[in-house]
C-alpha cells in the first residue's frame, strides 16, 4: 500500500504451510488474511489458494517421486486430492470476504471439470457461511498454453483470470526457467507467448478481468505490450509499482494497441524488446 499498490494481484499462501507439522486450520488462516486485508485500508486482496507441488513440496501433503515434478502433481491437482485442506483455505478466504474486499483464486488449472470442482467446493463452504459474500470475486490461473488457447471454456465461470507468465512461457517455450544452460530462451515477450496472452484477454471479451501476474508484469520493456494487448491489470512486487504504474501513464492506449499489434507479428523476443525500445525511445 505505502509503494502505491492498488491491490494485492497474488498473496501466495504457500506461506502459511510450509515448516509446520500439519496445516493450519480455518481460524489461523482466517487470522492471517484478516490481518492482511486491514493492513490494505480497502484495497482487494487476491488469495490464491495453496500452490504446492512440483517444486515446492511439503511433508503432510505427500506428492510421490515424479520424473517430471512440473509436470505432475501440482497446484489445484494436489488441492484436488486433499479436499479438507482446500476447504479449510476456502472458508477462511470466505470468512474475511464477509468485511472485505478478497478474491479467491484457484493456480494451474488445466481443464473445465478442475475448475468445476473447485467452484463445487466454493459453494459448500458458502451453505456453511451463510451465503457467498457481496465483496467475494473468485478467479483462477492461466499457466497451461492449452487453456490460454481455450479461454473461452473457462472465462464465463469467473470474475477474472490472471495470467502467470512465468510458467505459462516456461510451458509454451519448452524451457526450465532453472536451468541455465536454456534459460535464456526463456524470455516471456516470444511473439507465441504474446499470442497466447492475446488469446486470453479476446476470450475475456471485457467481461473478465485480464491480470497479468508473472514476472513479465514488472518488465518496463513489456508493460506498454501487455497494456496494447488489452490486460486490465499488472501485478508485480512493491519494489516494482512505482516504474510500472509511470510506465503506464507514458503510454495512450491508442499507442500502446498499435505497438502490440505490431510486435506480435515480429519473429523473436529479441525483436520485440528492440521494437518496443524504438518506441519508448521516441516518446
Amino acid at each position: 500500500a505505502d509503494s502505491g499498490a492498488d491491490a494485492v494481484g497474488v498473496l501466495r499462501t504457500e506461506f502459511f504451510f510450509i515448516d509446520r507439522a500439519q496445516p493450519p486450520s480455518a481460524s489461523e488462516q482466517e487470522t492471517e488474511y484478516r490481518r492482511i486485508a486491514e493492513a490494505l485500508d480497502g484495497r482487494r486482496l487476491t488469495v490464491r489458494t495453496l500452490d504446492l507441488g512440483g517444486d515446492k513440496p511439503i511433508d503432510y501433503l505427500p506428492v510421490p517421486q515424479e520424473a517430471n515434478p512440473f509436470l505432475g502433481l501440482r497446484g489445484i491437482r494436489l488441492s484436488l486430492q486433499h479436499p479438507e485442506v482446500l476447504q479449510q483455505q476456502l472458508t477462511a478466504i470466505v470468512r474475511v470476504a464477509a468485511d472485505y474486499p478478497v478474491a479467491a483464486m484457484f493456480p494451474m488449472i488445466t481443464a473445465v471439470s478442475e475448475l468445476d470442482q473447485a467452484l463445487e467446493m466454493l459453494d459448500v463452504v458458502f451453505d456453511e457461511q451463510g451465503g457467498r459474500p457481496s465483496h467475494l470475486e473468485v478467479g483462477m490461473m492461466v499457466e497451461v498454453p492449452a487453456v490460454a488457447i481455450n479461454a473461452a471454456a473457462f472465462t464465463p465461470k469467473v470474475d477474472f483470470v490472471s495470467i502467470g507468465t512465468n510458467d505459462l512461457a516456461q510451458y509454451a517455450l519448452a524451457v526450465e526457467r532453472g536451468n541455465e544452460h536454456v534459460a535464456h530462451l526463456a524470455d516471456a515477450l516470444d511473439p507465441g507467448v504474446l499470442r497466447l496472452i492475446e488469446s486470453v484477454v479476446v476470450a475475456a471479451g471485457g467481461a473478465t478481468r485480464v491480470a497479468v501476474c508473472g514476472e513479465l508484469a514488472a518488465d518496463l520493456i513489456a508493460v506498454p505490450v501487455l497494456v496494447g494487448l488489452g490486460v486490465d491489470e499488472l501485478s508485480v512486487n512493491r519494489f516494482a509499482v512505482p516504474g510500472v504504474k509511470d510506465e503506464v501513464r507514458r503510454w495512450s492506449q491508442a499507442d500502446a494497441t498499435a505497438l502490440a499489434a505490431e510486435v506480435i507479428t515480429l519473429d523473436s523476443a529479441a525483436a520485440v524488446r528492440a521494437v518496443v525500445a524504438e518506441w519508448r525511445g521516441s516518446r
